[in-house]
């Protein structure tokens, strides 16, 4: 199964993210991002952060989720590849990140990525999918 699969938008970028479970479809959109804004096959794994997030639904779980990355990589420039999701309810969010600080002799940036957007953001329970828009 694949993880992703890009959307192209007019000014932005997005994509579609599949899973096993809806915890696995979050990691993914997650990978998915990361892979937007580097080549993700030259960062390592070796640096380890815990992340949570709550939210009011999955949607602002998603939303709340993804922006926080985009932040910790803002703030602190780590970048990251897996993402181990150790908890995971409707409103609640817990997982441990794994990267690297961004190095520029090792990583090209290739896209900066502001923030997650409410913009087409879906939820598919079901299908344990997810859909995210991002404004660049």
């Amino acid at each position: 199964m694949k993880r992703f699969q890009l959307i192209d938008h007019t000014a932005d970028t997005g994509l579609i993210a599949y899973g096993s479970s809806l915890a696995e479809a979050f990691a993914n959109a997650a990978y998915g991002l990361f892979s937007i804004i580097t080549e993700l096959n030259k960062v390592r794994g070796g640096e380890s952060r815990p992340v949570a997030v709550s939210a009011e639904d999955a949607e602002g779980l998603l939303f709340n989720w993804l922006n926080h990355l985009i932040y910790i990589f803002d703030v602190e420039y780590l970048l990251f590849k897996r993402f181990d999701i150790t908890e995971f309810t409707e409103h609640n969010l817990k997982a441990t990140c794994w990267g690297e600080t961004y190095n520029p002799s090792r990583h090209q940036l290739k896209l900066g990525v502001k923030s997650a957007t409410y913009y087409m953001l879906k939820v598919d329970r079901e299908k344990n999918q997810v859909q995210v828009i991002f404004d660049v």
